[in-house]
């Protein structure tokens, strides 16, 4: 991330508005899914060349959908993303290339637009 500290907390803040009204809060005392944009933040603010991203466990369907719009103003921003989902549908908003694996075996590696056009 490019730019001066207070560049960098309105990137953050804008892409979670819910750190600005936490703003404080001591990290430990914030929710899972809060502590998880603090960290998704704080990660960003290194300016990463790469941001790996991975699913949780079972995240209730709401936050799924917030995780995308995160992801989707990433990559819009220029952020690469690296993400490790198990549902693929989920991830395919958002991806330009995809790689899947099966058992450890890699079954497909390409565009991810190719993916819908595979057969079972």
């Amino acid at each position: 991330m490019r730019g001066t500290p207070c560049e960098w907390y309105d990137r953050i803040y804008t892409l979670f508005p819910r750190l600005r009204e936490r703003h404080a809060q001591y990290a430990g005392t914030l929710s899972g899914g809060e502590q998880q944009m603090l960290a998704i933040g704080r990660a960003l603010m290194g300016n990463p060349r790469y941001f790996c991203s991975t699913s949780r466990r079972k995240p209730c369907a709401p936050d799924r959908r917030r995780s995308r719009s995160h992801h989707q103003t990433m990559k819009e921003e220029g952020q690469s993303i690296v993400l490790v989902e198990q549902n693929i549908q989920l991830a395919l908003d958002v991806a330009d290339q995809a790689v899947i694996l099966n058992t450890g075996r890699c079954v497909f590696a390409g565009n991810a637009s190719d993916i819908m056009n595979m057969k079972s």
